[in-house]
C-alpha cells in the first residue's frame, strides 16, 4: 500500500517550462512527473510576461497527471520610477504567487510539503509558509551561479536571506556533490543534504538501431549557445583545426540562445558552416532524443557548469561523451562513459576528440545505458524523492 497516495507535493521552481521558453527547466518538470504516480503533485510557476492583457493571466492545465498552474504577470512599465520599480517588480511577483497558491488550495487542497526548485526568493515564500502554515519545505538546487569560477553569488542580503533559507529547509538536494560543496562554502549549511540527479526520460532517450548507417564519424554538441559558460567558440576553433587533420567528421550543433547566430557566423569565417558542422535549431521531443542516438559521441567545452541533463540523456542513449573537467561533470564521466578534458585547453580537446573518433566503438554502449537507468530514470529518481518525502512525513496528513 503506497503510505504517501495521500500527500500532496508543491513544486515551486524558478525556471519551468513556459508558454514563451519550452524548454526552461524542463528537468523540474520531469522531476514532478517522477512521482506523479505516487504522490499528488502541483506546479506552481510566475513568470513575467509584457503581451498579457491584464496584469496577471493564470492558465490552469494537468500534464501527465500534474497539476499545474501557471501566472503570468505584467513587468513593471518603462514609465515606472527606477527607485520603486524593483519594489514594483517584486509586488507583481509576490502576487502572482499569491494568486496561484490559493488557486491550488481551491482546486487541489492544501499542500502537505513545498518542494523549492532553485533559491532564493521562493526558498523565502517557502519559509513564510512555514512559518504561517506549518508546511515543511525542502530545497532542491541546481544553478552554477554558488560555483567559484562563476563568481555570481554575491550580495550580503542575498547570502543573508539565502542562508535562512536554507538553514530552514528540511534538507537540501544537489545535482552533483561539487554544487554541494560550493554552497556549504558560502555558508549555505543544513543537516541534511543530498545528491539528486536530473531526471532523464530513458523510455525516449534510448540507443538507436541506425545509428551506423553514415558515411562520416558523427557527434554533438547541445547547449543554451551561451558563449561565456559554454565556450562554443572554443569548439568552433578546434574543429578548424581537426578539419585541416582529417574530413571524416560531422558535428551537430543543436539549441538555441543568445550567441547562435554569433557563433554561426564564426563556423562561416572558419570555413565549417554546412561542410564538417550544422546547426539545427532548437530540437524538441523525439527530434532531440533522436538526433542524440543516431550520433557516435557528444562533446562539451564549458569553462564552467554544473552536471549538464544532454550528458545524462547521452549517457541513456549508450552515447559516450567528450567533456571539460568542471563542475559536478568528473562525478559521472568516467573511463567507461567518456574522456575529460582540461577546461579552455583546445590542444588538449583536439586530442581527446582525434581519440574518440578513432575507439569510440570500444565502449560498451549497454554499460553506458545501464548506468543512466540505474541513475537518472524517472523510476530511480522517484523511489530516492518518494523515500525522502516518507521521512519528512511520517505521520499522518495534517487537516486544515
Amino acid at each position: 500500500m503506497n503510505k504517501l497516495a495521500d500527500k500532496h507535493v508543491l513544486f515551486l521552481p524558478r525556471w519551468y517550462p513556459n508558454h514563451y521558453d519550452p524548454m526552461l527547466g524542463l528537468f523540474i518538470k520531469y522531476h514532478a512527473e517522477a512521482i506523479s504516480n505516487t504522490v499528488k503533485v502541483s506546479v506552481l510557476y510566475a513568470q513575467a510576461a509584457k503581451d498579457i492583457s491584464s496584469k496577471y493571466s493564470i492558465d490552469l492545465k494537468t500534464e501527465n497527471q500534474v497539476y499545474t498552474v501557471r501566472v503570468y504577470y505584467k513587468p513593471c512599465s518603462s514609465k515606472t520610477p527606477i527607485i520603486i520599480a524593483p519594489l514594483v517588480k517584486a509586488f507583481r511577483f509576490l502576487s502572482a504567487i499569491d494568486k496561484g497558491y490559493r488557486t491550488i488550495i481551491m482546486n487541489a487542497g492544501k499542500p502537505d510539503i513545498v518542494h523549492v526548485h532553485v533559491l532564493t526568493r521562493l526558498g523565502l515564500i517557502a519559509y513564510l509558509l512555514k512559518i504561517f502554515k506549518g508546511i515543511p519545505y525542502l530545497i532542491t538546487e541546481h544553478w552554477s551561479r554558488y560555483l567559484p569560477e562563476t563568481g555570481t553569488f554575491n550580495g550580503s542580503l542575498r547570502k543573508m536571506l539565502t542562508r535562512l533559507a536554507v538553514r530552514n529547509a528540511v534538507a537540501v538536494t544537489t545535482v552533483t556533490d561539487n554544487l554541494k560543496q560550493a554552497m556549504i562554502a558560502h555558508g549555505l549549511k543544513n543537516r541534511k543534504y543530498l545528491i539528486l540527479p536530473n531526471v532523464v526520460d530513458t523510455a525516449k532517450f534510448k540507443p538507436s538501431k541506425n545509428n551506423t548507417d553514415h558515411n562520416k564519424i558523427r557527434f554533438i554538441h547541445v547547449s543554451c549557445f551561451e558563449d561565456r559558460s559554454k565556450n562554443i567558440s572554443g569548439i568552433l576553433n578546434t574543429l578548424a583545426r581537426l578539419s585541416e587533420i582529417r574530413e571524416d567528421f560531422e558535428c551537430f550543433f543543436v539549441g538555441v540562445g543568445m550567441d547562435f547566430e554569433i557563433m554561426k557566423n564564426k563556423a562561416d569565417k572558419l570555413n565549417l558552416l554546412n561542410k564538417n558542422v550544422f546547426f539545427t535549431g532548437l530540437l524538441e521531443g523525439d527530434e532531440i532524443s533522436n538526433i542524440i542516438s543516431s550520433v557516435d559521441f557528444m562533446i562539451l567545452f564549458s569553462n564552467y557548469e554544473n552536471m549538464p541533463v544532454v550528458i545524462n540523456e547521452a549517457f541513456a542513449c549508450g552515447i559516450p561523451v567528450v567533456s571539460s573537467r568542471v563542475g559536478g561533470i568528473p562525478e559521472y564521466v568516467k573511463e567507461e562513459t567518456g574522456i575529460l578534458v582540461e577546461p579552455g585547453n583546445e590542444n588538449d580537446f583536439l586530442e581527446k576528440i582525434i581519440h574518440m573518433m578513432d575507439n569510440f566503438s570500444e565502449y560498451d554502449k549497454s554499460k553506458i545505458r545501464k548506468f543512466a537507468v540505474e541513475s537518472f530514470s524517472k523510476e530511480a529518481i522517484a523511489r530516492q524523492l518518494i523515500n525522502l518525502y516518507a521521512h519528512i512525513l511520517p505521520g499522518e496528513k495534517r487537516r486544515e
